[in-house]
């Protein structure tokens, strides 16, 4: 079963290293692991034609994949990185099995209190709004409702776990713990 291996961690500067170690974890479980960062981006003209081919080869690496393990851990902001939010919602409208991780255990509502600075109260109908007026999700879910759903839907589930912030995108025991579960459903 080939497993792609979602993340932000295609933007680290040590991508190439973090990317091994999530390849090596996943053969040792007996998975083939496909992973974004092993593309090969033909020459092209422009920087949009470039970002199209990307896009482009990280599609055809998705079809050629069984499940997804997404690195859910926010990036840059309040929540999961928005490409692999794609590749998530991708690999489910195929219908393919979903796990993901996160390495901070707070869930979506308490990291958009942080950036309310705690301003959310409820509206005349009980639902919570931030100081701007929008509306706040409050689902005890790691992340916005439709990846939860989504993974859940799939026989998945999201691995959390706290650690240090300087290992925040290259600790690998939650995904380790993505492959545990996902090695228990679908045996060697």
């Amino acid at each position: 079963m080939k497993i792609y291996l979602a993340g932000p961690e295609v933007f680290l500067s040590n991508a190439r290293e973090v990317l091994d170690r999530k390849i090596e974890l996943t053969r040792r479980y007996g998975f083939v692991p496909v992973s974004p960062g092993d593309l090969e981006v033909p020459a092209t003209d422009t920087k949009r034609a470039k970002g199209l081919a990307i896009s482009s080869i990280n599609e055809r690496l998705m079809m050629s994949a069984d499940m997804i393990i997404a690195n859910l851990t926010p990036f840059r902001g309040i929540a999961a990185d928005i490409g692999t939010a794609f590749e998530l919602g991708f690999m489910c409208a195929r219908g393919c099995p979903a796990y993901a991780f996160s390495n901070t255990v707070g869930d979506h509502y308490a990291r958009v209190a942080v950036l309310y600075e705690g301003r959310i109260e409820a509206d005349a109908q009980g639902r919570p709004r931030g100081p701007d007026g929008l509306a706040v999700e409050d689902f005890e879910m790691i992340d916005n409702l439709m990846l939860d759903g989504g993974i859940e839907a799939r026989g998945g589930t999201i691995v959390t776990s706290e650690v240090a912030a300087e290992a925040l995108y290259t600790d690998h025991q939650a995904f380790e713990q993505c492959l545990r579960l996902a090695a228990a459903r679908f045996p060697r």
